[in-house]
């Protein structure tokens, strides 16, 4: 196939609320490839991006995939096909579909890739980008999914993990998943530190499977593709599926957390950080999430840790001069707040020291004395000693200096979780003879 077409497919949004999923569609997409003897280059790719994007359905996640071929014009016409056949636009899917013929990836794509990871896109800069590159492309709808499409091309990985996702029959569609919870906890036990989030062992809780009624059965995350295949061998469930397929992504990386935020950036939905000085003490609001501000740059954000984070009780005991690096998305100003930062973790650079006055101590009888008025000397009730005024005391800190991750059950598909901090995964070369893609028999 040396003469051959090499195609870059990206395609998004084509799931709503409530159906479908755009990675069924790549497992339809790639099926039909297979039977047409198209030569593969790389796993599909599953990118997640912005997740404070408010229209996103669920991950806002993407797919691209990239293929060599001898009949670029009937794949083009026959994945048109699918990505009509399998968007839900009826319940307000906005698909988006993009080709793109050529063994290497301009940077602009690339640019506009990473962008798409913290800020928001419109799909008028897509459309455009489109028309500039000469790119050929669908879409059906507003055509917001254009924006996922080029950006899934262009995405350039730093860092990656793998997902296998299996996929349910259509009759099962909606119904409720049943999967055996004590073999969830026994392949992330056996398969630990090669896999990631499949199970809350505080809460007794499956993380792999969806609750919604799109055709994902479950997802099971990890660093390389065999520990995948065996992982997924020792889930049991009553259900017969219909297949499954390994995705390369950007899921536990917190690609969307590495630009630094500031009062120029710091626009409605956007994602990273911030490293300051905490200027207001926390304040615990109803509801029990906290609220506090940060100063950086000599300018000042507000800062929203939120309950289902578990990280109330790290926020609420920080005080003034403390300094911290935070990582979230901003929330857009309402009529009580300004803009906040939504926080996805926080990792404590340095501890102010925390002084307080208390009432003296008698060193004869060991018992605090009392005050004997306003701007009066104090005077030990037992033996009359008497001091002239308060002591300052240092009370030791309740947190500590390092990072801070929301529990397991509250993180992103992004979120990098624990066991990555610090891990770079470069090397999964995609090999064809393994058992990557599957549909089972009927």
């Amino acid at each position: 196939m040396e003469n051959d077409t090499i195609l870059n497919i990206g395609f998004d949004d084509t799931d709503s609320p409530k159906g479908m999923c755009t990675t069924f569609l790549a497992y339809k997409v790639v099926n039909f490839l297979q039977k047409e003897k198209t030569e593969f280059l790389d796993y599909p790719k599953l990118i997640r991006f912005n997740p404070n994007i408010p229209w996103k359905t669920r991950g806002n996640g993407a797919v691209s995939i990239k293929i060599k071929t001898s009949n670029p014009t009937k794949v083009k016409n026959k994945i048109k096909n699918l990505v009509s056949k399998y968007s839900d636009t009826i319940n307000g899917a906005n698909p988006g579909l993009v080709f793109f013929q050529s063994d290497s990836i301009p940077k602009s794509f690339t640019e506009f890739s990473n962008l798409a990871l913290w800020q928001l896109i419109n799909r008028g800069t897509a459309k455009t980008f489109a028309k500039k590159n000469n790119l050929e492309f669908f879409y059906q709808g507003n055509g917001q999914g254009l924006v996922g499409a080029i950006a899934a091309i262009g995405y350039d990985f730093k860092d990656h993990t793998l997902e296998l996702l299996s996929y349910r029959k259509k009759s099962k569609f909606g119904k409720k998943r049943k999967i055996s919870t004590p073999s969830v906890k026994v392949m992330q036990e056996n398969t630990f530190p090669n896999t990631f989030n499949s199970f809350d062992t505080k809460k007794g809780k499956i993380l792999i499977a969806p609750h919604g009624p799109d055709p994902v059965f479950y997802g099971i995350r990890g660093e390389n593709v065999n520990s995948l295949l065996y992982a997924t061998n020792i889930i049991q469930s009553d259900e017969k599926l219909d297949g499954y397929m390994i995705f390369k992504s950007n899921q536990g990386t917190g690609d969307h957390l590495q630009n630094i935020l500031n009062h120029k950036n710091m626009k409605p939905y956007a994602s990273g950080y911030i490293l300051g000085i905490v200027s207001i003490l926390p304040k615990i609001i109803k509801g029990g999430h906290v609220f506090f501000k940060i100063n950086s740059e000599n300018h000042e954000f507000w800062c929203a840790v939120y309950k289902p984070t578990g990280l109330l009780n790290i926020a609420s005991n920080l005080i003034i001069g403390d300094k911290i690096r935070i990582g979230g998305g901003v929330r857009k100003a309402s009529k009580n707040f300004p803009r906040i930062i939504n926080l996805e973790y926080i990792k404590i650079i340095s501890l102010e020291k925390d002084h307080k006055k208390i009432n003296p101590l008698c060193i004869s009888c060991n018992k605090k004395m009392k005050s004997k008025g306003k701007n009066q000397e104090f005077q030990c009730i037992r033996c009359g000693k008497k001091e002239s005024q308060k002591v300052t005391i240092e009370i030791p800190r309740k947190i500590k200096k390092k990072l801070y991750l929301p529990k397991i059950s509250a993180h992103r598909h992004l979120s990098r979780p624990l066991q990555r901090i610090g891990k770079v995964n470069k090397n999964t070369k995609f090999d064809d003879s393994v058992s990557w893609f599957h549909v089972y028999e009927k």
